[in-house]
């Protein structure tokens, strides 16, 4: 059943947004809890997940949420000064919402439909107050896909595949989202969306040569992702699905056989069939 339509003949359906909330354990956590003690009234449609920093939510938290049927994803975390731990992680997780609204704009989903905010352990009202306007925004756009004009299978393919390059977003834009400045407004530049299209067009993959190839599972055993098939006299090949595109492969290569390649702008080659796979070695037949 459509979620933005009638529950039923003559009868009104009253929207009621699914929100994922990652809450930080000191604080953002502890003002729901006092909230709650409290009695102030917020919309019953959140589930909380507890982190103790909520500079452990990473981008692929936040895509895999959407992808499961959340209308709005919220951070809470502790005031920008007051986080507990050395590391700072709130503000990592103010980096990565800026960097994921991004994200979410190119795939043509409402941005504001992921929400950061600080909440103190003492401020239980602030959290219902948040949660209240949070909520009614979300209403307000209605069903994730709907605001958008997406539909959902196509919405999903999206999410998938941006899912799939979370790997090589993080690996490339880590000092960016690790930047601690201070002042919201800074955030707002840090990633721009010309920023974020260069990062696409320039996404690069890799593929090894077959005829350069000589197996010598060094690559294989180097990848971090556990991406490249391969064996003992076994042409190895880049699965492309599992490859987070670090180029670890390329370095791990030996110069003498120089095997892999990086391609930019263009799909990776398809690879050998199975049967052409296997590494005829010189001077082994007798």
């Amino acid at each position: 059943m459509d979620r933005g339509r009638a529950g039923g003949a003559g009868a009104g359906f009253d929207f009621k947004p699914k929100i994922l909330g990652f809450l930080c354990n000191w604080c953002c956590y502890a003002g729901a809890d006092l909230c709650g003690v409290s009695r102030f009234q917020y919309p019953p449609y959140i589930r909380i997940i507890r982190l103790m920093c909520s500079g452990r939510v990473d981008l692929a938290f936040v895509l895999r949420a959407f992808w499961n049927g959340a209308d709005g994803v919220f951070i809470g975390g502790c005031w920008p000064g007051e986080c507990h731990y050395v590391t700072e992680g709130n503000y990592d997780a103010l980096a990565m919402v800026h960097l994921g609204k991004r994200l979410l704009e190119r795939i043509g989903v409402n941005p504001q439909r992921l929400r950061i905010e600080w909440v103190s352990a003492s401020e239980g009202i602030r959290f219902a107050e948040v949660m209240n306007d949070f909520g009614s925004r979300l209403k307000a756009m209605g069903p994730l896909g709907k605001t958008e004009g997406v539909e959902s299978s196509e919405l999903k393919s999206r999410l998938e595949g941006l899912m799939k390059v979370v790997p090589y977003i993080n690996l490339t834009q880590k000092e960016r989202l690790a930047s601690h400045l201070r002042g919201d407004g800074q955030y707002e530049s840090l990633f721009t969306a010309e920023e974020v299209d260069r990062l696409f067009r320039e996404m690069p993959c890799y593929y090894i040569d077959p005829d350069s190839c000589q197996a010598c599972m060094i690559c294989l055993r180097r990848c971090p992702a556990e991406a490249i098939d391969g064996g003992k006299d076994r042409i190895h090949v880049i699965e492309q699905d599992r490859c987070i595109r670090c180029g670890t492969c390329m370095e791990a290569c030996p110069p003498r056989f120089n095997a892999v390649r990086r391609i930019v702008g263009a799909p990776a080659p398809p690879p050998p069939p199975e049967a052409a796979r296997t590494l005829a070695r010189k001077g082994r037949a007798r």
